[in-house]
């Protein structure tokens, strides 16, 4: 993997959960284990001494949850690490609010290890972990619950262009940068800068945000993402 080594903090209150993770994650030469947190305050801890690239994070926790860890981590700077919010197969309805607290996406529980695997090493590169069958099951539970969606998404999204609204609202659907320039007939390398630049207008830090700005903002709707 180039040479790189990807830092990762496993915060799970579940010693065998944790135990589990760790072994998968350190199968592989790439990927370190520097810390593992039975709760979020030792999360950020564990932030704060050991710099990860990755925090896996349980969404229920004691002493201090997952939402509010995760809150405080990624406003921590821009060299705070990329942060996957650990879930049960039921959508937890928590998970959308991780999202918008700065998560990168989700992960289930019994997910297989080439995927755990293969998840730490996308957020690494930028991608949001947000499948699209399991997206639309959050959102459409989810994003339309309480009032109506803020209006302080709509001045920068006019500063898009209308390029960059296509692939906002297909970033909001889970695609990869690949199957979005299948769908709009692009490079992958044009969508990528599409992305970036999105990102930068938005002031995200990632695809994750952008999919909450999407549904908040009602450019996309629940129900409507095929």
């Amino acid at each position: 993997m180039t040479g790189r080594r990807i830092k990762v903090v496993i915060a799970d209150d579940q010693a065998l959960v944790r135990a589990g993770f760790r072994m998968i994650l350190e199968s592989q030469s790439d990927i370190e284990v520097v810390a593992e947190a039975p709760d979020g305050e030792e999360a950020i801890s564990a932030c704060r001494r050991y710099r990860p690239t990755v925090v896996l994070m349980d969404v229920r926790m004691p002493t201090l949850g997952g939402i509010e860890a995760t809150r405080r981590i990624a406003a921590s700077g821009p060299d705070a690490p990329k942060i996957l919010i650990l879930t049960t197969f039921d959508v937890d309805e928590y998970v959308f609010q991780a999202l918008r607290a700065g998560a990168s996406g989700f992960l289930l529980k019994d997910v297989r290890p080439e995927t755990l695997i293969s998840a730490v090493r996308q957020v690494v590169d930028g991608d949001a972990l947000l499948a699209p069958s399991i997206t639309r099951r959050l959102i459409e539970k989810f994003a339309n619950v309480g009032s109506a969606a803020p209006d302080f998404h709509g001045k920068a999204i006019d500063s898009l262009t209308p390029r960059e609204i296509e692939v906002l609202k297909l970033v909001a659907r889970g695609l990869k940068n690949s199957e979005i320039a299948e769908a709009l007939f692009l490079s992958e390398a044009t969508v990528k800068t599409h992305v970036a630049r999105l990102l930068s207008k938005l002031d995200l830090r990632d695809r994750a945000q952008a999919v909450v700005i999407a549904y908040e903002s009602r450019l996309v709707e629940a129900g409507k993402i095929g």
